[in-house]
């Protein structure tokens, strides 16, 4: 009995687990690697230290596109961010205020003063396996 019972809840579980992929487009080059961080919490972006995701994947440039895959997802409201690492360091190299490397967000098409990040904006709600294209900006 124990036995079918966990049968029935591992079964559950992955009836309930998401994919998202997401793939990052316009990429100036392929130096380096472009980091994909999922959040799933308010208040986590924007993420200047790069450390309130809720997963991250580095992954190598293809041409100019990159693709990360996020699996065994609850079902819930993510918001993800991109961002070029074209020297490998693990940072955000930055200007006087703006990143010389290129940068995206899930739902934004541009990024400036009057348009800056925040999870509200930048998430979705993820129900299904999904794909999601984020254009990667350079300021």
């Amino acid at each position: 009995m124990k036995k079918q019972l966990l049968t029935l809840a591992l079964l559950y579980m992955s009836l309930q687990a998401q994919t998202l992929t997401v793939v990052a487009t316009g990429l100036k080059n392929d130096k380096g690697e472009v980091q994909f961080s999922l959040y799933n919490k308010k208040g986590t972006i924007p993420d200047k230290t790069l450390s309130k995701y809720y997963k991250m994947k580095r992954v190598a440039i293809t041409g100019t596109t990159a693709k990360a895959v996020f699996k065994d997802l609850p079902k819930g409201r993510y918001a993800v961010s991109v961002f070029h690492d074209e020297n490998n360091n693990g940072k955000i190299d930055k200007g006087l205020i703006m990143p010389k490397e290129g940068v995206g967000l899930s739902n934004y098409k541009t990024i400036n003063f009057f348009n800056l990040p925040n999870f509200k904006k930048a998430s979705f709600l993820l129900e299904q396996d999904n794909e999601i294209k984020i254009g990667v900006i350079y300021l």
